[in-house]
């Protein structure tokens, strides 16, 4: 169910200031994704995530619905953006080295496709991540919550209720520390 009215059009130029993100080692490495490689930040929005990447991929391309958290991105070089529903995606099949998605799970409106998509535009060899606040944490219920009362269209999975979106086609893992959880899948190559 959508929100009655669109919250990250309304937070589009503030959002970088109270949503901070630095990337990790770990997700760096958990990203693994080569020099020459193509990666999708699927549900980017302003490219928050995707700037630390544009130097260590031959391209990044940053897809979300909202167009106002796009013009934000559109602001940053190295970045490509594209408006779109990341359940339905103009690219084609095998089009991504690797995919990430980090903290925009939840906000999915039918969050089966969005996994069927996101394996679709996947090459054979490639690697989803999925990063997301881990709701079996007491601190993330209660973010849970208050998304709820907000309004927001959340609706929050725990990491293996995510992991089995995957089905047997991906061999999957979940890895957690703190409140974040990362679900990783890898599409064989056949």
């Amino acid at each position: 169910m959508k929100s009655p009215f669109d919250h990250f059009s309304i937070l589009a130029p503030f959002y970088e200031h109270f949503i901070h993100y630095e990337i990790s080692q770990r997700f760096i490495a958990l990203l693994d994704a080569a020099a020459d490689g193509i990666v999708l930040d699927a549900g980017g929005g302003t490219g928050r995530v995707a700037q630390y990447l544009r130097d260590r991929v031959a391209q990044i391309v940053v897809a979300d619905e909202t167009f106002k958290m796009l013009q934000e991105a559109r602001a940053k070089d190295g970045l490509n953006p594209t408006c779109c529903h990341i359940e339905d995606m103009p690219f084609k099949d095998n089009s991504f080295d690797r995919i990430l998605m980090v903290d925009a799970f939840h906000h999915m409106s039918n969050q089966a496709q969005t996994i069927k998509e996101m394996w679709r535009v996947l090459a054979p060899g490639g690697r989803i991540i999925i990063e997301e606040p881990d709701v079996r944490v007491f601190g993330v219920k209660l973010l849970a919550l208050g998304e709820k009362l907000a309004l927001m269209r959340s609706h929050f999975l725990t990491p293996a209720e995510i992991a089995s979106l995957f089905g047997t086609d991906a061999r999957v893992r979940i890895e957690a520390e703190d409140s974040a959880a990362w679900i990783i899948a890898e599409k064989r190559i056949n």
